[in-house]
């Protein structure tokens, strides 16, 4: 058996982190401040998430409504 060479494996690369930070003032007193780290993943997730919610509130929408029309018919 011919002795092939062994592929050299690259090292894990690590994931890429988006960051945000934002602040809002209320008058003089009051403030708010945020930051979030996510990484690409993360984002996609939360897309996932949101748009099933998003669908399944036009789901429970949509069935509600039907019952509404449904009861007052009778």
């Amino acid at each position: 058996m011919p002795n092939l060479p062994v592929p050299i494996s690259e090292p894990a690369r690590q994931p890429v982190h988006h960051r945000a930070r934002a602040s809002i003032g209320f008058g003089r007193r009051a403030r708010m401040r945020a930051s979030v780290s996510v990484t690409s993943g993360g984002i996609v997730s939360v897309a996932v998430l949101v748009s099933s919610i998003l669908l399944s509130t036009a789901v429970i929408v949509h069935t509600a409504g039907k019952t509404a029309r449904r009861t007052r018919a009778d």
